[in-house]
């Protein structure tokens, strides 16, 4: 289901960004160490590297689902865990660019103002196992993010300080196994029972 969140937040920026950024620009999920980018990942890039996934407490609901299945049987069970995944976001230009930190402050910019157009992901770029989830996904830019020390963060990936930005999203796991309640009741039936004229008293 991450996988599937990953290509959905990657949809987000390719259909949101400007045409001239988005044709050329890479979307990572890699961990941005000492030997970022790779290979694989062509400049420019925006990298989001998922550092923290922990439950929403405060978002959990203890309502019970009743679902009715293909079958045409109901199946009750507990709502899906509602988990955040935060994502540290920094931008990577060529290294012998002569404006290198102001092309990744554009950059970062222009994502930033794709994010925060969107306090929920759009249904249209959901992908995987997000498609029709309910309640529709929040999400959070900008806030303060999870990391306890930034400099003590970079310095354990063997790289250099970058800016960037955290992200969240609150996604639904569903971790419960559904139990069969049989099958419903939809139709009541109601018997009358008819006496004849004269039949009352013999």
């Amino acid at each position: 289901m991450i996988d599937d969140l990953d290509s959905s937040i990657a949809s987000l920026l390719q259909t949101g960004l400007p045409q001239s950024i988005a044709e050329q620009l890479s979307i990572s999920f890699l961990t941005p160490d000492e030997d970022f980018p790779p290979q694989t990942v062509q400049e420019p890039a925006i990298n989001l590297f998922l550092y923290d996934i922990r439950e929403n407490r405060e978002l959990r609901s203890g309502e019970t689902i009743m679902q009715r299945t293909d079958a045409g049987r109901v199946e009750k069970k507990k709502p899906p865990a509602r988990v955040d995944c935060s994502y540290l976001v920094t931008a990577w230009v060529s290294r012998h660019s002569q404006t290198q930190a102001r092309d990744e402050h554009h950059l970062l910019g222009e994502v930033m103002r794709v994010l925060l157009q969107h306090p929920t992901l759009p249904a249209q770029v959901l992908q995987g196992e997000l498609v029709d989830q309910q309640p529709p996904l929040p999400t959070i830019s900008l806030h303060s993010g999870r990391l306890q020390s930034p400099g003590e963060f970079w310095q354990a990936l063997g790289g250099k300080p970058k800016a960037g930005f955290h992200y969240t999203v609150t996604i639904g796991i569903d971790a419960q196994v559904s139990a069969d309640i049989g099958v419903p009741v939809t139709d009541k039936l109601l018997k009358f029972e008819q006496h004849q004229a004269g039949s009352e008293g013999q």
